[in-house]
């Protein structure tokens, strides 16, 4: 591929099975990891993109690749086989994978490298999404988005480069297959960010923060909860959505 494509712009989409159960780790990594399987399953796609960074690397690329690394859910806590955990940790957000609105199951890192156009060990907080990629790619390609239709994503580049400070998402919308679960706003003037909770799924057992029961957590039906008025958190302040705010505790 990289042959082929050295001398003019391509597009390489890998979507690795790794980390994603059931965890195919071969045996040259097993054992690898001081956290059992899963974490063999890191090690093994950790060696395989960094196999693809050498080539780019390699090729005399590495200075005009935009390269975007990122997952497409939180941990699956269900995953487990006797006490071992298959399916990652999401540190202190709460819920996880098949979860369309508590931050586990939304949230997710992303690591972004282009020598010597972006800055190296730069951290941005500000909250993306995945149908940023999209108009990503079509502004990297000197492209257009089409005019004729809404288009949901933002080029992730004037945040990338540092010319703007929020990613353009005042509000963003967060779905469990059909069903709106979730929304969250950015409030311009002050930076806050609230989310509202429609719908929660209904743990079992109730304090486990998942869906053990099942095996991952159901988007309708009586394996939800619908929340009228909905369930409010201020990210801002409370990122683990532990404490739902009230008119009494929050009279905005």
């Amino acid at each position: 591929f990289y042959f082929r494509n050295k001398h003019r712009p391509f597009l390489l989409f890998v979507s690795l099975l790794h980390v994603h159960t059931p965890l195919i780790t071969t045996q040259e990594f097993q054992g690898r990891s001081r956290h059992g399987l899963y974490g063999d399953n890191v090690e093994e796609m950790d060696w395989m993109v960094g196999m693809l960074l050498d080539v780019i690397k390699k090729e005399g690329l590495k200075n005009n690749t935009f390269i975007y690394f990122a997952s497409d859910h939180g941990g699956f806590l269900e995953a487990h086989r006797g006490n071992a955990q298959l399916g990652g940790w999401n540190g202190i957000y709460k819920g996880g994978k098949g979860m369309g609105g508590w931050e586990g199951g939304i949230r997710v890192p992303g690591i972004i490298r282009w020598p010597g156009v972006l800055p190296a060990g730069t951290v941005i907080n500000e909250l993306t999404s995945l149908m940023d990629i999209f108009p990503t790619v079509v502004d990297l390609a000197g492209g257009a988005v089409p005019k004729d239709r809404v288009i949901d994503g933002h080029s992730l580049l004037p945040l990338l480069q540092g010319k703007v400070q929020d990613s353009g998402h005042e509000f963003m919308f967060h779905y469990c297959g059909v069903f709106l679960h979730a929304v969250r706003w950015r409030q311009k003037d002050s930076g806050t960010i609230w989310k509202a909770h429609y719908a929660t799924p209904v743990f079992q057992p109730e304090a486990s923060g998942a869906c053990f029961g099942r095996g991952i957590c159901p988007c309708f039906g009586d394996g939800v909860t619908h929340h009228d008025p909905p369930l409010l958190f201020d990210l801002s302040q409370d990122p683990s959505e532990e404490n739902p705010l009230s008119a009494d505790t929050e009279p905005l």
